[in-house]
């Protein structure tokens, strides 16, 4: 009865692993690190994990420094990432040439990864996992899918996404240094470097908003465990939001229909207080778009709670921002 009573008190305590952990932590020494090995390559693994890690203290600044240095340095290979998305959907019904597809890919993947630092998610999480086990770090590479704005959700039938879990103090963390590196351009392929902390030892419920590991070991999660129906259901997330919120409480769903005044309500868990001015929709019916307030705001002990009806009848996508950051999308039919 004791083991049963501790493994669920640790199921409990897992769920909330997240970068609040390690509030007491300034990360400002092994970001320093980080950024300054700007000009080491990736001929010399064992070196580089030494040259990251050799003079921080704690296991969470030692992965600290190595996650900076991947999200740094390494590039996001958009036309390699479009590719094999290509030959997996051309293959998928064929298993003998879907796997040796994959087998040929991985080695183009890591001699790229190697010689270019350029690379696609599974690259990144390889190589997190690769120099935090140089350190004596447990990290493991998570598969699954992953939603993002662009993401064809009629068509997601294999896993198209890999990002990292972490031990550290005993505990599992989640991460994703590829959508926190920088941002691919869909229109020229173009990578930008753009680092998102948001993305570092996220917030297990909000990671499953666009996140859906394989093995359902990798939610870190001891309730609520989401179907992949409601994973394909839920709104489009933005980097920013994990750079605003710690939770997406309300709405569970992206798609929405309502009748004319009938209210419709959100709510968010923030990473830190914010001024009701700041929040905004942008409304776009199909014809034109426009900046709106919405009907009520609330914000008490972070928790921001928000209120809005339509007052004609039509299609709407519902764009919710903090300030200059996009946070979500949700579309609302509205009724007569």
């Amino acid at each position: 009865m004791k083991s049963l009573i501790f493994i669920l008190l640790l199921t409990v305590f897992q769920s909330h692993a997240q970068i609040a952990d390690f509030d007491h932590i300034s990360f400002k020494k092994a970001d320093s690190i980080a950024l300054g090995c700007k000009d080491e390559g990736l001929d010399n693994l064992p070196q580089l994990a030494y040259q990251l890690t050799s003079k921080l203290d704690t296991e969470v600044e030692r992965f600290r420094a190595i996650y900076r240095w991947v999200c740094n340095n390494v590039a996001n290979d958009y036309n390699l990432y479009l590719k094999n998305k290509r030959k997996r959907q051309r293959y998928k019904g064929d298993s003998i040439k879907f796997e040796t597809w994959n087998n040929n890919f991985r080695k183009t993947l890591f001699k790229r990864l190697l010689k270019d630092q350029r690379t696609i998610c599974t690259g990144y999480a390889y190589l997190v996992k690769e120099l935090a086990q140089l350190t004596n770090l447990d990290c493991e590479i998570v598969q699954g899918y992953g939603r993002v704005s662009t993401t064809d959700i009629e068509n997601l039938n294999l896993p198209n996404h890999s990002w990292n879990a972490v031990k550290l103090d005993n505990k599992w963390y989640l991460c994703d240094p590829t959508w926190a590196s920088g941002i691919p351009n869909p229109e020229t392929n173009r990578f930008k470097f753009q680092y998102n902390d948001g993305f570092f030892l996220a917030n297990p419920e909000l990671f499953a908003v666009n996140h859906f590991p394989v093995e359902a070991k990798w939610w870190l999660l001891d309730e609520d465990i989401p179907t992949f129906e409601t994973f394909l259901a839920s709104p489009v997330i933005y980097g920013k939001a994990y750079k605003n919120l710690s939770l997406h409480i309300a709405p569970k769903q992206m798609h929405h229909t309502i009748k004319k005044h009938e209210k419709i309500a959100f709510e968010y868990q923030l990473n830190k207080t914010i001024e009701p001015k700041d929040i905004s929709f942008m409304i776009d019916n199909g014809f034109n778009n426009s900046k709106t307030k919405p009907l009520s705001v609330s914000v008490k002990d972070k928790l921001l709670s928000l209120e809005h009806q339509f007052k004609t009848s039509g299609f709407y996508d519902v764009h919710f921002y903090i300030g200059d950051d996009l946070i979500s999308t949700y579309t609302v039919s509205v009724k007569n």
